[in-house]
């Protein structure tokens, strides 16, 4: 899942043509940092359920009793547990978070694939996507004369085609499954990274300098509001910047650094959620987990907002 905890997971809102657009305000996610340690309240569990489960997933286990949760959690379990030792390793777990994130990509491409291919060709047209996504727009350009938003459709339209472009192989303006996918996921392919990159540069350069500062940096993150003071976690990123975001110590971010950032060398976002599930769940400290120590832990995997609004519900759900 690539991101700054999966700090945005691009979303798609899909608008058909002749419908009133909602504007698309999609954000490449960054890699955790995971060297700060999570708050301990239950919404720190978030991204551990998106990551372990896939984000539509955690949707629906936030429907469940803890009771169900436990009871579909314990077959996941079994299904994690490719050598049925009884034992999930660090590399097992991993293998699954992989998994799970691939699905999820493949399966959001497959959801929206209909609202795109609009002659059923198999095949999304540059021209297709932008009737489907930009069509009242482009009809009625007047209703959006005053926009001024960063995400407008002014500028999200040339941007959309930029990406389209790179995605697009073999230059045809037309994408197949696959260069559809890296078009709406390219966090997750290696020809798009630069594109990643420079959309994330154009998002948080508010003077447009081409470089991030560290107040751009923590603008992204919080908003101050009247002046108030800024939290400890805030204080915390600005001292990240300047240890870690702002390499060559010149008080600002290039493309380079941004790219570090964003997508650093050296971290497996897989390994490391592997690594935080086994150590906070590890109650023998084996390096490995057992069934029953998942279970015990069972909101950090999967949680549940059932017991939150009443434990009436009656809706059947799929196993996994």
């Amino acid at each position: 899942m690539g991101a700054l905890n999966y700090v945005c997971v691009l979303l798609l809102c899909t608008v058909l043509v002749h419908s009133k657009p909602t504007l698309r305000k999609d954000r490449v996610h960054r890699e955790p940092d995971m060297s700060r340690p999570a708050p301990e309240d239950n919404t720190s569990f978030q991204y551990d359920h998106e990551a372990f489960l896939g984000k539509e997933e955690a949707k629906t286990f936030d429907q469940l009793t803890p009771e169900e949760s436990k009871g579909r959690l314990g077959k996941i379990v079994e299904r994690i547990d490719g050598d049925a030792d009884g034992y999930i390793t660090t590399g097992e777990l991993k293998a699954w978070i992989k998994r799970v994130q691939k699905r999820y990509v493949y399966e959001n491409v497959a959801k929206v694939w209909i609202d795109y291919d609009l002659n059923k060709d198999n095949t999304i047209s540059w021209d297709e996507y932008k009737q489907a996504t930009y069509g009242y727009y482009l009809a009625n350009p007047e209703e959006f004369e005053d926009a001024t938003d960063q995400f407008s459709f002014k500028k999200m339209l040339p941007r959309d085609e930029r990406r389209f472009q790179k995605a697009d192989l073999n230059g045809d303006m037309r994408a197949d499954r696959e260069e559809f996918t890296s078009f709406l996921h390219p966090e997750e392919f290696e020809h798009m990274k630069d594109t990643v990159v420079q959309e994330t540069l154009e998002d948080i350069d508010k003077n447009g300098d081409g470089h991030v500062d560290e107040d751009e940096y923590i603008a992204d993150m919080f908003a101050h509001e009247d002046g108030g003071p800024e939290p400890d976690w805030v204080k915390t990123e600005r001292e990240q910047f300047s240890d870690f975001r702002d390499l060559n110590k010149d008080g600002k971010m290039d493309t380079d650094e941004i790219r570090q950032w964003i997508m650093p060398q050296d971290y497996d976002h897989a390994q490391a959620e592997a690594r935080h599930l086994v150590y906070e769940s590890d109650q023998d400290k084996d390096h490995m987990l057992t069934k029953e120590e998942i279970l015990e832990n069972w909101n950090m995997f999967v949680g549940s907002q059932a017991t939150n609004y009443g434990e009436d519900l009656t809706r059947n759900h799929d196993e996994l």
